[in-house]
């Protein structure tokens, strides 16, 4: 037995206080935590390490066991914190995805543009993205379905809720539904990482920011 499966084995799962396995709906964790802080400091590690693997292997060759390997620990380790593969890379993206957090005063537009750019600043993050919400479509990903479904919903109404005060404030046209634009917008920022994967040149940033213009009042 491998000093990683000691640890598994002597961290005792939380109990039935948090939602199940692959549902975020707190945000707080996806997968397994252990009820002690070395366990829930491995799984940390696993985490902020595991994206690293992703970038160098891609979607395809980042199987469980080779994830293990890579990160020297079991793969009965690795099981320990998360029941499959997919698990992991929902995990992996939620986390690294949450690293920088949008400022409390960005706008709706702003905040999309500045997550666009950390998430092409971190190798295979964008790929990664991509992957995995195709992945959300089969009806065999319970993970990835749960989390999209759930973290979709999430961003229209923060950004419709961004959107309603800019248009209180002067600085959003007030003839467009903050809903509709909402959905839209998160739209145009997925659509536009799909090009960045396809063609890095593209500054995805900017044409993100110039949807500042449609979303202008008029002068």
């Amino acid at each position: 037995m491998t000093r990683d499966d000691e640890a598994a084995e002597g961290a005792h799962p939380l109990d039935g206080a948090h939602p199940p396995d692959g549902v975020p709906a707190t945000h707080d964790r996806l997968g397994r935590s252990g009820a002690y802080t070395k366990g829930v400091a491995r799984r940390q590690e696993i985490l902020d390490r595991a994206i690293d693997v992703f970038a160098e292997r891609g979607a395809e060759g980042a199987s469980l066991r080779s994830i293990a390997r890579a990160l020297g620990v079991s793969h009965a380790a690795l099981l320990h914190y998360f029941d499959s593969r997919e698990q992991l890379l929902v995990a992996v993206y939620d986390h690294a995805n949450r690293q920088t957090p949008p400022a409390p005063d960005a706008t709706a537009l702003s905040s999309l543009t500045d997550a666009a750019a950390h998430n092409t600043s971190v190798p295979g993050l964008v790929e990664l993205y991509t992957t995995l919400v195709a992945a959300s479509l089969k009806d065999d990903s319970a993970s990835a379905r749960a989390y999209f479904t759930e973290r979709f919903a999430r961003l229209r109404a923060e950004l419709a809720e961004r959107l309603r005060a800019e248009q209180a404030d002067g600085r959003v046209r007030a003839d467009c539904d903050p809903d509709q634009v909402a959905a839209l917008l998160i739209a145009a920022s997925d659509g536009l990482q799909v090009q960045w994967l396809l063609e890095p040149s593209i500054p995805l940033a900017d044409v993100l920011g110039a949807l500042g213009g449609l979303l202008a009042p008029p002068r």
